[in-house]
């Protein structure tokens, strides 16, 4: 490919994206597709410093504003420093999480608005947008019981952010919203249910990569 793809894995916490991403990383490498695996926040170095503001340091209490310019000052870093040069590289970016999840968390979830947000996202990715966008879906309810588990099973969840300790309602007006964004934009955005077994939801994974490699061959 002359330029790359981006694709990003979202849903709520404890849906299956690590798995899942894991998964897609061994089968990119089995195809010879040279590729980049990141994540936001954090794939930037000033990245890493703000992911420990944002998800590891409880005794902070960040305004739902403060939070969602904190996650595009890591996205403005990530996009310019990571995303678009290997963009320009022709590699496959396979990211854990990208605006989608601002929207839905900050915009939607903490009430700062959702075209803000948007609009404030679009402006820190110097308007760019996944080429593909997997939503695994979990019902809420499930939530607890996934991100309860503090196990390291090649990648796996070891611990819970301030989000996993969020109420039932918070994680349901979450799904809505991402729900309401795949609605919006079915082209890009893929609604997987995450309830199967991660075999069968990653062969549906390949089967939109496939697709998506093939047009950009």
């Amino acid at each position: 490919m002359e330029r790359g793809v981006l694709i990003s894995f979202e849903g709520l916490d404890g849906a299956g994206k690590t798995t899942q991403m894991n998964l897609l990383e061994a089968w990119l490498q089995s195809q010879g597709v040279s590729y980049l695996r990141t994540r936001e926040p954090g794939g930037s170095p000033l990245g890493v410093e703000i992911r420990r503001l944002l998800l590891n340091r409880p005794d902070l209490h960040i305004s739902p504003l403060a939070e969602a310019l904190l996650f595009q000052a890591d996205r403005a870093q990530h996009f310019a420093e990571v995303i678009l040069p290997a963009l320009d590289e022709g590699k496959v970016i396979v990211s854990d999480r990208c605006f989608d999840s601002s929207i839905a968390y900050q915009g939607a979830a903490r009430g700062v608005g959702e075209q803000l947000v948007e609009d404030l996202s679009l402006l820190a990715t110097q308007g760019h947008q996944p080429d593909l966008t997997i939503m695994l879906d979990l019902p809420p309810e499930k939530v607890q019981q996934r991100t309860n588990l503090a196990v390291d099973q090649g990648g796996t969840r070891t611990e819970q952010s301030h989000f996993d300790r969020e109420t039932e309602t918070f994680h349901r007006t979450l799904r809505e919203a991402f729900l309401t964004l795949a609605r919006r934009h079915p082209q890009r955005i893929k609604v997987l249910d995450a309830s199967r077994t991660p075999e069968v939801i990653q062969r549906e994974i390949q089967g939109h990569v496939e697709r998506l490699l093939a047009m950009h061959s």
